[in-house]
């Protein structure tokens, strides 16, 4: 009986051993090596790539509205907005900014909600714009949700429409493979793009 627990916990620590530490650091090594700016979380000097941010100046283009108009944060109400990865919806540890259905009375006064928002500072929202995404914190637009915004970041910036929309251009990264997903802009990149040239 010795033998088989003596052979029991040597084949527990083998496996403890090398699937436990060796294979996570090992991971983690060629992650290190090969991918470093996404293995630390993709971050730049003013956020991360993958988690939507806070844009509410007129200076920048906005990503969805997971954190602005109906969906902002606010004390009165304990409600915690959209975009903070770590408190959603007034409770710790969720993301996404809402559940509602379609036929939600709630959700169709929010987006006419956004929709005035957007007619207010001078553009046409695309239904991205005024619909938040599953995550409640997408980092991305696509290039039709810059474009339509040029006229509120023209007037903030004093930069020209040309000038933005060859910004946004060379900021649209392609359908993976050329085929899958669709076009896209990462807020944060563009934003950062933006206030180089501002």
């Amino acid at each position: 009986m010795l033998v088989h627990l003596r052979r029991s916990f040597t084949m527990a620590l083998i496996c403890l051993v090398i699937f436990g530490f060796a294979y996570a650091f090992a991971g983690t090594g060629v992650a290190q090596l090969l991918f470093k700016f996404q293995a630390n979380g993709s971050i730049t000097a003013n956020g991360s790539t993958l988690i939507g941010q806070n844009w509410t100046s007129p200076k920048f283009f906005h990503g969805r509205p997971d954190d602005f108009g109906p969906y902002a944060a606010n004390a009165a109400t304990n409600t915690a907005g959209g975009d903070n990865p770590l408190v959603a919806n007034g409770f710790h540890g969720q993301s996404g900014a809402t559940n509602l259905g379609p036929h939600s009375k709630v959700l169709l006064a929010n987006t006419k909600k956004l929709v005035a928002y957007w007619h207010s500072m001078g553009v046409n929202p695309t239904p991205d714009l005024v619909t938040t995404s599953g995550s409640g914190y997408d980092p991305d637009i696509s290039p039709q949700d810059a474009l339509v915004q040029i006229p509120m970041v023209a007037k903030a910036t004093g930069l020209s429409a040309a000038t933005l929309t060859k910004l946004i251009n060379s900021q649209t990264h392609g359908a993976q493979f050329g085929f899958l997903g669709a076009s896209y802009i990462d807020v944060l990149q563009l934003n950062e793009a933006l206030a180089k040239l501002t």
